[in-house]
């Protein structure tokens, strides 16, 4: 949850927003912060994926939504490639990852068979939140684009909670290598 600076519109602030800004204004709790990451520096991961038929739409193309799927998958393989199983990470910590907000521009379509690759870096991490910049390419031309944001959750109240070790230090790993699963996506 982003609280704002200051607002004394009374009917933009809930009566649950401003017990949550009293408490941060008076340094009781800190101000959630998330520092942009500069491109070059940012972690970033490559994931390729094969479109099959169930992909598809009458028209013969990718259906829009499964650029999702396709994205989510990037993400879970940048995890497991980094040694994290979210079933385990789930367990052991209680916590699981929940999507907040997506932005998707589609730019052209991806055809039956066509070998993807799905390009994923971090724009912004915070405590309990990563923004994920993530990318569909066909050989050199990008299909789809889109911006997802990705809280950490208690798994039994579904509040904010912050990001795992382990999940950090698996994200920041992340450095362009080509991740290529054989025998399921090849």
């Amino acid at each position: 949850m982003t609280l704002p600076a200051r607002s004394d519109n009374p009917k933009l602030v809930t009566r649950f927003s401003k017990r949550a800004l009293k408490l941060v204004e008076s340094g009781r709790i800190p101000r959630m912060k998330s520092e942009p990451l500069p491109h070059q520096t940012s972690p970033t991961f490559t994931w390729l994926t094969r479109v099959y038929y169930e992909d598809t739409d009458a028209g013969g193309i990718v259906f829009y939504a499964n650029y999702l799927k396709f994205f989510e998958r990037a993400r879970t393989e940048w995890l497991r490639a980094g040694g994290v199983d979210q079933r385990q990470l789930s367990d052991n910590t209680g916590t699981v990852f929940v999507v907040r907000r997506t932005s998707v521009d589609y730019q052209a379509p991806a055809r039956l068979d066509d070998l993807l690759q799905i390009r994923s870096h971090i724009v912004r991490m915070g405590r309990a939140s990563v923004e994920f910049e993530q990318h569909a390419w066909l050989g050199d031309k990008r299909l789809v684009s889109g911006t997802i944001l990705v809280a950490c959750v208690d798994a039994a109240t579904f509040r904010p909670t912050g990001l795992p070790d382990e999940v950090v230090a698996a994200l920041r790993q992340g450095d362009g290598t080509l991740a290529t699963l054989k025998g399921t996506n090849s």
